[in-house]
């Protein structure tokens, strides 16, 4: 095997590219020649700018860093100080300048500052909470004005299952047409929608009925309203409609001369009992008095209860008044009565006809006694024969 120098590029593959290496070296040596000769050329103008410089001067590190320029800031013009002479401000005519429009005379910047609040504002207004936005009232709230009854809102309930509602208001007082009020006692939560039909009831109906028995009607007696609990206060039973703040139970109404009118009373006249039944069986949904349970016999129950085919419920018996006296013995006598008319006594009740009723009765026996002497000793004696007695079908 032959490992000279002379035969390697034969033998290695790099032979090659180390004869063009060295070629690429003199190429390069010259052309750096040729820079520097042209940079020796160069007047002093080119030589006060500096060399030129490449991108491998910096190849070594060689190169002297130079520090960044300044940056230059252009110089804002001043105005020129007021002369010795010149009048002052106050003592200068009015009509020396003319006067110029506010919005020219007024700094551009001016508006701005005066729109934006001042900087010691702003922390007191970022620790102030913002306001909750007002809720939309809605379109019974609306219609429901003072000017038909005195009922505030009231928050919203929810309570545990489903008890409470939304909407609500607390009545007071209902304003009749003719500006009186006629007082709830005590006050009523109701929702608005029932609050506004007992109103109606009320301004329509009751009052036209009360100003012909005494001078109006002047409060209105609230047995109960809104309560959380289940149908007639049983536990565990559904939810009543007291609990919905969608009922009220009237008990009765007071009239301007003091009376109080009840409306279960069965001394209180029938046919003004009927009116105010018809009246609100018109009016609501469900309406429970005397007659419909236990738990109805002193009070009216009325509510806008929602069910299937706008299906109704109205249950309240009218009753008559009871007797004062209750007649439990028969009447006495009266002395100046004519005499009660006696029967005749018939021939059975004499007492010689009872006497030979007896003698006669006698006669029979003693002539049995007599054929029984009279029949021998040695017959035998007959014995009456049993006789069978049907059994009576007894039906229990």
């Amino acid at each position: 095997m032959n490992c000279s120098a002379e035969k390697a590029s034969r033998k290695w593959p790099d032979g090659a590219f180390r004869r063009g290496g060295a070629a690429m070296v003199t190429a390069a040596a010259a052309l750096l020649c040729l820079l520097l000769s042209l940079g020796m050329q160069a007047g002093p103008a080119q030589a006060a700018r500096g060399a030129p410089t490449f991108p491998w001067d910096d190849l070594f590190g060689t190169r002297p860093h130079r520090a960044h320029k300044a940056v230059r800031r252009s110089a804002v013009p001043l105005p020129k100080p007021r002369p010795a002479d010149a009048p002052a401000a106050a003592d200068a005519p009015a009509a020396a300048e003319p006067e110029l429009p506010a919005a020219e005379t007024q700094h551009p910047a001016a508006p701005a500052e005066a729109a934006r609040p001042s900087e010691a504002a702003k922390p007191a207004e970022a620790a102030k909470p913002a306001e909750p936005p007002k809720p939309q009232l809605s379109a019974c709230r609306q219609a429901l004005t003072e000017e038909i009854a005195i009922a505030p809102s009231i928050p919203d309930i929810h309570g545990a299952g489903g008890c409470g509602g939304e909407d609500l208001v607390r009545l007071e007082a209902i304003v009749l047409p003719d500006k009186r009020r006629v007082a709830v006692k005590p006050a009523a939560i109701l929702r608005c929608k029932m609050a506004s039909a007992v109103a109606d009831w009320v301004r329509t109906d009751i009052a036209p009925l009360a100003q012909r028995l005494g001078g109006g009607i002047s409060n209105l007696d609230n047995f109960d309203s809104f309560e959380c609990r289940g149908r007639n206060r049983v536990v565990g039973a559904q939810l009543s409609e007291h609990g919905r703040a969608n009922a009220l139970d009237v008990r009765a109404f007071g009239l301007a001369n003091g009376k109080s009118i009840s409306l279960t009373d069965p001394s209180v006249p029938r046919d003004l009992r009927e009116t105010v039944l018809h009246s609100v069986c018109a009016r609501f949904s469900t309406v429970l008095g005397p007659g419909s349970d236990w738990y109805h016999e002193d009070h009216i129950h009325l509510d806008l209860a929602e069910r299937r085919s706008n299906y109704r419920i109205c249950q309240w018996n009218v009753y008559d008044p009871l007797p004062q006296v209750a007649p439990l013995l028969p009447a006495e006598r009266p002395e100046e009565a004519p005499p009660r008319e006696v029967a005749a006594k018939s021939d059975a009740s004499r007492p010689d006809a009872t006497k030979a009723d007896h003698g006669k009765a006698d006669a029979p026996d003693a002539a049995q006694s007599d054929d029984a002497a009279a029949a021998p000793s040695g017959a035998p004696e007959t014995k009456p024969q049993p006789t069978k007695k049907r059994r009576q079908s007894r039906r229990l």
